[in-house]
């Protein structure tokens, strides 16, 4: 199980996983897959009939925010982001990663119909942005990471918000408000003391049939069904929440987030030359790779000459361009912003798909390259302090 735990291994997983996808939707198994993934898989009595890709994105996606959520409540209490002025620097950095992106994706698309997929290129991929630290940043000190670990939840953050608010169709009230009053009882369940071994069980069965009907809720409301994992993983009592994220992060990492990658990535390349791409394409490519590094690095850097960082946690920076490389690792919620954006259009989704895994490549190759380069300093620097 440590092996599932490690910071480089949701990395590598979802790597392969979404490399896999994307060599067999472009191999003679494609059409077989894409007919597997539109297939529809219906539950008795109810009104929930979606595809298979539809359970993945709306379905098992919400256990990955689930557990998402639990950290991010960790990180705001007791974490990297618990003391306000500590918080502020990756705060404005993440606004910049935010911001730029943005503004590069619109410099592309303004004036067309992708313009409305500008929420893409905003987010950061933790598992992946971590697990590259993790590979190549053997001698960093340890406020590179935690500044990274609050520039990428505050994205989450960020994300989260994009797709509750942009993404909602349809809402409706009646069973928004069946969800609000589950997720309160879900909350007063969790912090129920039983006394018995037979409490403890019957109180963990209720909490799961009553975070399932919370989803279900959801997904009726017409808001985007992953949210009930965020308002259920902020929800939980903290003790038990940490527990049940400590048991669920290994098949989060070996399979939910594989899954997802592997489904999202497998799409057809389309058989169109390199003029006939869409802006949202060239948006994207550049927007994540180019517009992190940018945004969060130059944010990052006037946060820190405003507020007069102390030097304990004061970045050069060439640590924040490393860190701004490492945010523009997209990914997973990336992937899931571009579905949602492009959902009534196939060919641009695919090409947004395609977008997305490429500028994270880059971002990956970049950020490999630059926080080795800071990795090899920091360790040249030690040696010579202990000479």
């Amino acid at each position: 199980m440590s092996l599932l735990r490690s910071a480089r291994f949701p990395a590598v997983m979802l790597l392969i996983a979404a490399a896999v996808g994307l060599i067999l939707a472009n191999s003679p198994l494609g059409p077989g897959l894409a007919e597997l993934k539109s297939t529809h898989l219906a539950i008795e009595g109810t009104p929930f009939d979606l595809s298979i890709a539809h359970w993945i994105s709306d379905g098992l996606l919400a256990i990955f925010f689930f557990v998402a959520a639990i950290e991010l409540r960790y990180e705001l209490t007791k974490g990297a982001l618990r003391e306000p002025r500590k918080a502020m620097v990756p705060a404005i950095a993440a606004a910049g990663g935010v911001i730029v992106p943005i503004l590069v994706y619109l410099a592309f698309t303004n004036g067309t119909p992708s313009a409305t997929g500008w929420p893409i290129p905003t987010a950061t991929d933790i598992a992946f942005a971590l697990g590259v630290l993790a590979v190549f940043g053997r001698g960093l000190p340890g406020n590179v990471r935690a500044f990274l670990l609050a520039l990428a939840i505050l994205d989450d953050i960020v994300g989260i918000i994009f797709i509750a608010v942009l993404f909602t169709t349809g809402l409706n009230p009646v069973w928004l408000a069946v969800a609000a009053g589950l997720v309160l009882v879900f909350f007063v369940l969790s912090r129920v003391q039983p006394r018995t071994t037979t409490d403890a069980a019957l109180r963990q069965a209720a909490l799961l049939i009553i975070g399932i009907a919370t989803w279900a809720a959801v997904y009726q409301s017409g808001v985007h069904a992953t949210i009930a994992g965020v308002a259920l993983g902020f929800a939980m009592a903290p003790r038990k929440a940490d527990r049940l994220r400590h048991r669920l992060e290994p098949w989060v990492n070996a399979l939910v987030l594989p899954i997802f990658a592997f489904s999202s990535a497998a799409v057809m390349v389309p058989s169109v030359s390199m003029s006939e791409l869409s802006p949202a394409f060239w948006g994207i490519l550049v927007a994540l790779p180019v517009g992190k590094i940018i945004g969060i690095a130059l944010a990052g850097y006037i946060a820190q000459k405003a507020l007069g960082t102390q030097s304990d946690s004061h970045l050069p920076i060439g640590d924040l361009i490393a860190a701004g490389a490492l945010g523009g690792i997209g990914f997973t919620v990336s992937l899931l912003l571009g579905e949602l954006a492009f959902k009534g259009n196939a060919e641009v989704g695919a090409e947004v798909t395609l977008a997305v895994l490429a500028g994270s490549i880059i971002s990956m190759i970049l950020s490999a390259i630059l926080v080795t380069l800071r990795a090899r300093s920091y360790r040249k620097a030690a040696a010579v302090d202990a000479t």
